[in-house]
């Protein structure tokens, strides 16, 4: 056969890397900005898979000194994912030496996504950035599927052109992206751009024999590949007809699938040796992959309801495609349930992403999701939103306090070294980080870890004891970069944030110029239904009841606003407000728990 297009090209150098500061302390690496090289797809031809040599180890150890101590972390222990196609976790080994190739199945673009679409490339996007900080070449694929049977159904409705539709939905999903702080991947192809390498591979399918025509349809045989079901664990005789794919009683198995449709009156179609007509669903896929990884690559990825048919469909297609087609690992991520039942579109129990951070700012609906192992279910609430969000501002206004601080010190002359309890906070906190998203990316337990050093900045910065801290500022500073790139590599940092941290590693980050604190808080007064002068009213009628002495009415202006969640602080200065689970919802969850 002919030589298929190969996985990729080298598209750049990286290597895991800990930048020294002016203050010498640990720092996990950002991962490094960079472009890729331009890809082209060919005819899908099946290629033999070789050997590679398996990556080298890239644990190591590093120390972070201070005036009388000496503390070693390992850098990067094996990384471990759970394997659908295993069912158990596996540490991760690349088929060529320091390059990942990964594929995701994208979106169905005819309408706006919901967060369900958002807890998928989420969870991708650390994976993505998890393995470049690593020092690994990622070549991530994320398709768009723009011609199906929604689409057209959705076209007709509104009187426009399928194609035309689809992609007015991609630019809007790719918008969303930008919002949850979702890097772009190195390649987003469409279906309707790939219809040769699909007519290509439908052929391969045919010839091997493993795919027959009927009247301008092609369906695949799944009689003839033993080992379908080997994915979803189920058993051929149990298998029905595919989602998305009609009963048809000229099938010679009901759980036959369409590799091609034969063109409707009216639909979109595209030329094929068996007629004019589109590809079905599955087939889609497993070309396209192809077209930019090769039949053998490392990770294929998608939500758990795509488990069986689609991905199962896929392994068939592609091994009848190319005997050697050989896919390491099978990744997916759990549901968003409401009321314990999966959010989909067709059940119509859904929310857009547009509607959530209508109220809620993106990062925090990107936390949110990112609180729960991403395996498992997350139930979604007002209440966790709103937690999410709380727990986000703590962050940013600890950080900005840090920042606040550090930037009456000018960064050259602090001293170049910590103290030990520094050292050893920043140590536990790093083993916990790089230990958890070892295994299985498992971020709840890094946003755990992340309340000690958070704390001891508070600590530092308002107690009477933290300010009499020998190397204080210094402290502050290792502390604040360390959160701050281990934020940066979950795609938590303001995107301002990590350009400046990348550009000038060695400058005092810029949270102070960045607006995401008020950006918080117009959330949460859009939220509570309130301006905020009228909050600001409300905080100068309190106080005037304060100086009279009117402390019940002290207590039920302070009360009033806690139910809407906009929370006071009292200090020597005056009376702020900063966003706060409202104390209704809190109740209100408290009472059905």
């Amino acid at each position: 056969m002919a030589t298929l297009l190969k996985c990729y090209k080298p598209l750049f150098s990286t290597h895991l890397s800990f930048l020294s500061n002016s203050v010498r302390t640990i720092r996990l690496s950002a991962p490094r900005p960079h472009t890729f090289s331009k890809f082209t797809t060919r005819s899908v031809r099946c290629l033999a898979s070789s050997s590679s040599p398996s990556p080298p180890s890239v644990a190591e150890t590093i120390g972070a000194k201070s005036d009388d101590s000496t503390a070693e972390i390992p850098l990067s222990p094996e990384l471990w994912v759970f394997n659908t196609m295993g069912r158990k976790k596996e540490v991760f080994r690349s088929k060529v030496e320091g390059k990942v190739g990964m594929y995701v199945c994208g979106v169905t673009a005819y309408d706006l996504s919901h967060i369900g679409h958002a807890r998928v490339y989420v969870t991708f996007d650390v994976l993505y950035r998890y393995l470049r900080h690593l020092g690994y070449q990622v070549c991530y694929v994320r398709n768009f599927t723009d011609v199906d049977d929604k689409i057209i159904a959705r076209a007709n409705e509104l009187g426009e052109d399928p194609i035309s539709l689809s992609r007015r939905y991609c630019e809007e999903f790719n918008e969303d992206m930008v919002y949850l702080h979702c890097l772009q991947p190195s390649v987003e192809p469409r279906v309707s751009d790939h219809m040769p390498q699909i007519v290509d591979m439908i052929k391969q399918i045919i010839d091997n024999g493993n795919a027959y025509t009927v009247d301008g349809d092609v369906y695949f045989n799944v009689d003839t590949f033993p080992e379908y079901g080997k994915l979803s664990g189920r058993k051929l005789e149990d298998n029905r007809a595919g989602e998305r794919i009609a009963i048809d009683s000229r099938k010679k198995n009901p759980a036959d699938f369409a590799l091609w449709k034969s063109a409707k009156k009216g639909e979109p179609f595209w030329d094929s040796p068996w007629g004019p007509g589109r590809p079905g669903w599955h087939i889609e896929c497993s070309a396209m992959s192809a077209a930019y990884l090769g039949y053998s690559f490392d990770i294929h990825g998608g939500g758990m309801d795509l488990v069986f048919p689609h991905h199962e469909n896929e392994i068939a297609q592609s091994c009848a495609a190319c005997r050697q087609s050989n896919i390491s690992y099978w990744v997916h991520n759990g549901f968003v349930t409401i009321d314990s039942e999966k959010m989909s579109k067709s059940l119509g129990n859904f929310f857009t992403i547009r509607q959530v951070i209508d109220l809620y700012h993106p990062l925090a609906l990107r936390l949110f999701l990112l609180g729960t192992h991403y395996r498992s279910p997350v139930n979604y609430s007002d209440v966790q939103l709103e937690s999410a969000s709380d727990r986000l501002f703590y962050i940013y206004q600890t950080l900005r306090d840090c920042e606040d601080v550090l930037s009456q010190h000018d960064v050259t002359t602090l001293k170049d070294s910590i103290p030990p309890n520094t050292v050893d906070e920043i140590n536990k906190f790093q083993n916990v980080f790089v230990a958890s998203m070892s295994d299985d990316l498992h971020t709840p337990v890094v946003f755990a870890a992340l309340s000690d050093p958070l704390k001891t900045i508070n600590d530092l910065i308002h107690t009477r004891k933290g300010k009499k801290q020998a190397l204080r500022v210094e402290s502050l500073a290792a502390l604040e970069k360390t959160i701050g790139n281990v934020l940066d590599i979950l795609g938590l940092m303001p995107a301002s944030y990590s350009k400046v941290q990348k550009l000038v590693p060695n400058c005092l980050p810029l949270l102070r110029d960045i607006k995401i604190l008020q950006e918080l808080r117009e959330k949460a007064l859009k939220r509570a239904k309130l301006t905020e002068d009228q909050v600001l009213y409300k905080i100068e009628e309190r106080t005037e009841a304060r100086i009279k002495k009117e402390y019940e009415k002290s207590d039920a202006i302070r009360k009033e606003l806690a139910a809407v969640g906009i929370a006071l602080m009292d200090s020597p200065d005056g009376t702020t407000w900063r966003p706060a689970v409202p104390l209704a919802l809190q109740e209100q969850h408290c009472s059905t728990t």
